[in-house]
């Protein structure tokens, strides 16, 4: 049976252990807020971005829609997390990730994936996927712009001829709180359908704005912005999902911590009880031997 001091030692190293879930608890909450601020920044800015493709399409007929057949060839960016504690974060998009490749009845030599983080590569290639880039996760907001850049830098690979006939982001993306779930997005080709919409759309104010760079030059520029914001966008988003992931880990390792110090404070204070009324026996019996004549 444990002693005394033995439970003590338990009890200062489970406050202790408490303290250091706490803290990661508190970064955790403010991880998700601060990722969540730059999905609102970069909402905004993609906002501005239709815009200008809104102005650039003016009348709709710019664009010519055209039946697009099956894809031959898929490829992929699927963020991941280097980052420990965070729960089933990886599994679950992992998981999410073959599912959603496979349901384009494609084989493994006719998908491209590129995994970002490297603790995600083994749960893709158990899911029967093959990884054949892979990159690192951001770690903080100035990262994400690093990653974008890279990430562009495939995609731009991905997108000559015969290469890839579409481009997908999987990611997780938080739902409030400590709830996240993974997400699918088409990346290219872009929708014309949407584009169409937007050319259609009537402009917010009276004034339509003008332009003097040739609309096609001006046109490709403000998708490779596209590009960009979808891909910062999923990046934080994810980050602000794999907070919430932790988020979660952490209150249920409290929980857990708490019961825990629930029943080694009843074993310190039954075993001190016990303890006491031995001695206080003690001193009983041996007051009643040296009082008997």
């Amino acid at each position: 049976m444990q002693s005394l001091e033995g439970i003590r030692k338990s009890i200062a190293s489970a406050e202790d252990l408490q303290s250091v879930v706490k803290t990661m608890k508190g970064m955790a909450a403010a991880g998700i807020r601060r990722y969540e601020r730059a999905v609102e920044s970069v909402g905004e800015y993609r906002r501005t971005v239709e815009l200008g493709l809104q102005a650039v399409l003016a009348g709709g007929d710019r664009l010519v829609a055209t039946p697009q057949a099956a894809p031959a060839r898929v490829a992929a960016v699927v963020f991941g997390s280097d980052q420990g504690m965070c729960g089933r974060f990886n599994t679950q998009i992992a998981e999410h990730a073959a599912r959603a490749l496979r349901a384009y009845g494609l084989a493994a030599e006719a998908t491209s994936v590129l995994a970002v983080g490297g603790r995600i590569v083994p749960m893709l290639e158990a899911a029967g996927l093959s990884v054949a880039d892979q990159a690192a996760p951001a770690t903080s907001l100035a990262g994400i712009t690093t990653l974008v850049g890279e990430l562009l830098v495939t995609i731009e690979r991905w997108r000559s001829p015969g290469a890839a006939d579409e481009i997908v982001l999987l990611h997780n993306r938080p739902l409030g709180g400590a709830a996240y779930e993974p997400h699918t997005q088409k990346l290219f080709p872009v929708d014309l359908d949407w584009l169409g919409d937007l050319g259609r759309r009537r402009w917010p104010s009276r004034a339509l704005p003008i332009h003097t760079i040739e609309w096609r030059r001006l046109f490709a520029s403000l998708i490779r912005e596209f590009f960009h914001t979808a891909l910062f966008q999923a990046a934080a988003e994810s980050l602000a999902a794999e907070n919430a992931s932790r988020l979660a880990s952490m209150q249920a390792a409290e929980r857990n911590i708490d019961d825990k110090l629930e029943e080694l404070t009843a074993r310190f204070r039954l075993l001190r009880q016990q303890t006491i009324t031995e001695e206080l026996l003690d001193i009983t019996s041996g007051f009643e031997a040296l009082s008997t004549p």
